[in-house]
């Protein structure tokens, strides 16, 4: 975290150079005295996180540096925001304005002070900043030898999940090796059910020599070969001093004498261990198998593109295995059943979890007791160190990179059981300054692949994807959530503002601790009620997953405003805003999310120079809001989201420097002026709603979409209650968003005969044609268009003829169809179409039989083919 920290300051200070030369008059010397300091602080960060260190003495270091790093960024942050007041003033203004001289002299003397106090720190720790030798990292945290896993007797909801893997070990390919991966979040049960199925008597029918390998991170090679060739000699002191290369031969050959071969190779890290035991099945198709566990979904997809996905237990097994670890083969007391069963569903499905509550259940009959658990399970699962969930957590999380850590223990800060969306996740992780920027990727794009590799390695739960497979929404199960939390606490990442156990709100005064505060919407009146104040804090949330919105006083709102002057994050989506000539203050903030009544954007949002992201919801009864401020001056505003349209102004200048904006959602036809768009050149999302008749004509604001060369999304969604005349789409439409990948159109009933324009879109990825999209009876598309589209989402449509081959379609993998309840087929020819392989079926009952002959005709070639339907027939199995 203290690396982050630092980056974060040095960022900060060069900006200050080089963007705010003229505010930093009269202290730019001090200035560029302590960035020179910091830097070298930030060289031996960066040298030190390749060593890992328990001692206490680096522990006092570390903290030493990030509370410096604190105090200097609070002096420039109330520098940055004294400068800004006195640079808004007029001439006549600034040159009476005799107090900004003295608090000039007073910052830089500040500023000397910290740069004095830093260089102190450095030159009495001079050991610790010794360059070093790089060597090679130890593993961090204590390894088991081997994981843990039930006895046989003690494994529940397993039976059927056994079953799918042994049928996949005894049906896979016949002659050649496979390899069949079984993943799942740590704690999930990986090695209880390879466990199971190793020990299953039907096995030894199948396989000739069935071979238990643990691997976990500390493996090496040559080990797990001897391993392995313990079961075929007892004489294994010979070959001690064998290399990899004889010792993976030796095996060879000792396989090639017998029958078909099963290796298990239990919690696998890294795919060199994958590649390395492949070498010794000799090659004499007899069909010889891996099965491995991983929880790294990375690692699985390379052993085989369709792993074994884990599934969590559902509250009646998790009630049985708890029952079974608590009563051994006794029953649960009736008094306690009611408790037990929450217990056990607040454990999210996780054995792990089940077995280290029931662990602190054992011997303890009381039902005072039982309620305390229930009460706080997650605090229980980290409170026995023995067998505490923290180190099979902490494996997975030593092995991420330290941008990569810092962003999961974030998730934190969001409520238990809260899903995330990933696009707001993205934006403050950016705002908060936890992605380190690259030359060859913008910050989202960097964002993202952390958020990728989370999900992968089983960090975070997906939730639902995109209809392009990205990450929609994510959760943290309540096991890593506890985790994060506790984690980030200690690193002072951020704080969680609770009551205590008699009921009083905590101090949040602790300059280093309280930077980022997190607060549950129903202890918010009451924190309020302290009239808090905390230059310190940066970050201020409070998240809530119900619908209504919390009812505040203006006075209590406003209070917000005063407690937090310096801050840079504000996420209060779940409480009803208002503005103050006190928020208009809050230049440093970069991250907005609030809801209100807003008619109207005001032009106090012109002067927050740092806003990255906007988020407003508005509850209004107009129909679009309108954008007051000049947001074409906010050099660093990359995203602008409301949910009803913003009618945008017009730039004040055409010259200078691009707007950033990447997204536009949404905005009104009328706002799609060619200046607006020529300012907004970068935009890569857009989202346009409104009535479009004026709009889609060919001398209308459509003709402006060719301003943006860097557009991959955009959606057309038109107010078809108002509608009086016929819509078409321009013929020239592909030639103006040739870079689009992703289109969205909704209630623009453009004729069927016209869709053949959008198949002309050369990087059409995606296409969902949403309510009455397009209007008719029957679409022919032609041969030779839509030649990159691989998602097609039809909705709410008249279609009742639909003709198309494979050649319309070439490359389509997923294809929807919702409530299209006058389609009479799918047409047969989309099952020669190679790459689909997935296809769902809302409300277009009508269209289920051709549906099921598409089925039919790609699992009788043996092609893997997921079909779903709604409502579901009884008699047709959801899935093959």
């Amino acid at each position: 975290m203290a690396d982050c920290v630092v980056n974060f300051l040095v960022e900060n200070l060069l900006q200050l150079l080089s963007d705010n030369v003229e505010l930093i008059k009269g202290v730019d010397d001090d200035f560029k005295l302590l960035l020179e300091e910091v830097k070298r602080l930030k060289a031996f960060l960066d040298d030190a996180a390749k060593f890992h260190s328990d001692s206490s003495q680096w522990e006092q270091l570390v903290q030493d540096i990030q509370k410096m790093v604190f105090k200097a960024e609070d002096v420039i942050d109330k520098f940055l925001v004294q400068a800004k007041l006195h640079r808004s003033k007029n001439k006549m203004g600034r040159f009476f304005d005799v107090s900004h001289l003295t608090t000039v002299r007073a910052l830089a003397a500040e500023i000397k002070g910290i740069h004095e106090k830093v260089k102190k720190l450095r030159e009495d720790n001079k050991d610790a900043f010794q360059p070093k030798p790089v060597l090679e990292l130890p593993k961090k945290g204590v390894e088991p030898t081997q994981g843990p896993s039930l006895e046989d007797d003690e494994v529940v909801g397993f039976d059927e999940e056994a079953n799918k893997v042994i049928t996949r070990l005894f049906e896979g390919p016949a002659e050649s090796l496979d390899i069949v991966p079984v993943v799942g979040m740590p704690g999930l049960g990986k090695t209880t059910l390879a466990r199971k199925i190793y020990n299953d008597s039907k096995l030894s029918y199948e396989f000739f020599s069935i071979i238990w390998v643990y691997v976990g991170q500390s493996y090496k090679i040559k080990d797990i070969f001897l391993n392995i060739l313990k079961f075929f000699t007892k004489r294994i002191e010979d070959h001690l001093n064998d290399d990899v290369d004889t010792l993976a031969n030796l095996i060879s050959d000792y396989m090639s004498k017998g029958g078909r071969c099963l290796i298990v190779l239990d919690d696998v890290w890294e795919a060199a261990v994958i590649d390395y035991v492949k070498k010794v099945f000799p090659e004499n198709k007899k069909g010889h198998r891996i099965m491995m566990t991983t929880r790294d979904g990375y690692l699985a997809t390379y052993a085989n593109p369709d792993p074994h996905n884990l599934k969590f237990l559902n509250p009646k097994e998790s009630f049985e295995l708890l029952v079974k670890r608590v009563f051994g083969k006794g029953s649960c007391p009736d008094d306690l059943v009611k408790l037990g069963e929450k217990i056990a569903g607040s454990c999210g499905g996780v054995p792990l979890a089940v077995v280290v509550i029931a662990g602190a259940l054992r011997g303890r009959p009381n039902k005072s007791d039982w309620q305390r658990v229930e009460k706080n399970v997650a605090e229980h699962l980290y409170k026995n160190s023995q067998e505490s969930c923290l180190k099979f957590v902490q494996m997975s999380y030593d092995r991420l990179a330290q941008e990569v850590q810092t962003c999961f223990l974030y998730c934190g800060v969001f409520p238990r059981g809260f899903d995330i969306p990933s696009w707001k996740l993205i934006r403050m992780w950016i705002a908060e300054g936890l992605i380190k920027s690259q030359q060859t990727y913008t910050l989202e794009e960097i964002a993202e692949l952390h958020l990728n590799d989370l999900v992968k390695r089983n960090l975070l739960i997906l939730m639902q994807k995109r209809s392009d497979g990205q990450i929609k929404a994510c959760r943290l199960h309540d096991m890593l959530h506890e985790f994060c939390r506790k984690e980030a606490t200690n690193k002072w990442l951020f704080h969680e503002i609770c009551k205590t156990p008699d009921n009083v709100i905590p101090s949040i005064q602790d300059q280093d601790t309280r930077r980022r505060l997190c607060i549950e919407p129903s202890i918010l009146y009451d924190f309020l009620s302290t009239r808090p104040f905390a230059e310190h804090a940066r970050s201020f949330y409070c998240f809530s997953s119900k619908q209504k919105q919390i009812e505040l006083s203006p006075n209590d709102i406003k209070l917000i405003h005063k407690a937090f002057p310096l801050i840079r994050v504000l996420d209060v989506e779940s409480l009803k805003f208002l503005f103050s000539k006190d928020f208009n203050q809050l230049f440093h903030l970069r991250y907005i999310a609030i809801s209100g009544d807003f008619k109207a954007l005001p032009p106090t949002f012109g002067t927050f120079w740092n806003l990255q992201t906007l988020i407003l919801n508005t509850s209004t009864s107009e129909p679009t809001i309108d954008v007051k401020a000049e947001i074409w001056n906010l050099l660093q505003l990359r995203h602008l989201h409301t949910n009803i349209p913003a009618k945008l102004p017009s730039p004040t200048t055409t010259t200078g420097k691009a707007s950033c904006l990447q997204t536009l959602s949404m905005v009104s036809p009328e706002s799609c002026k060619k200046d607006v768009l020529a300012k907004a050149c970068n935009l890569k999302k857009l989202s346009i709603r409104g009535q479009m008749a004026a709009f889609l004509e060919t001398r209308g604001g459509i003709s402006n979409l060719e301003e943006l060369k860097c557009l991959e999304h955009i959606k057309l969604l038109n107010d078809a209650l108002y509608m009086n005349k016929l819509l078409h789409l321009p013929p020239a439409f592909f030639r103006l968003v040739r870079t689009v990948k992703k289109l969205t159109l909704a209630n623009t009933k453009f004729p069927w005969s016209e869709a053949d324009r959008l198949g002309q879109l050369e990087s059409l990825e995606v296409l969902k044609l949403k309510e009455n999209a397009f209007t008719g009876d029957t679409w022919k598309p032609e041969v030779g268009g839509f030649s990159q589209l691989q998602v097609l989402w039809i909705e709410r449509a008249e279609l009742e003829t639909w003709e198309a081959s494979n050649l319309c379609f070439p490359i389509l993998r997923h294809l929807v169809l919702v409530s299209c309840d006058k389609l009479n087929a799918v047409p047969l020819e989309l099952a020669d179409i190679p790459n689909l392989h997935e296809m769902k079926l809302d409300n277009t009952s009508k269209a289920v039989k051709s549906a099921k002959d598409i089925l039919e005709r790609k699992t009788s070639k043996n092609i893997k083919f997921k079909f779903s339907m709604f409502p579901p027939e009884t008699e047709s199995k959801a899935t093959q």
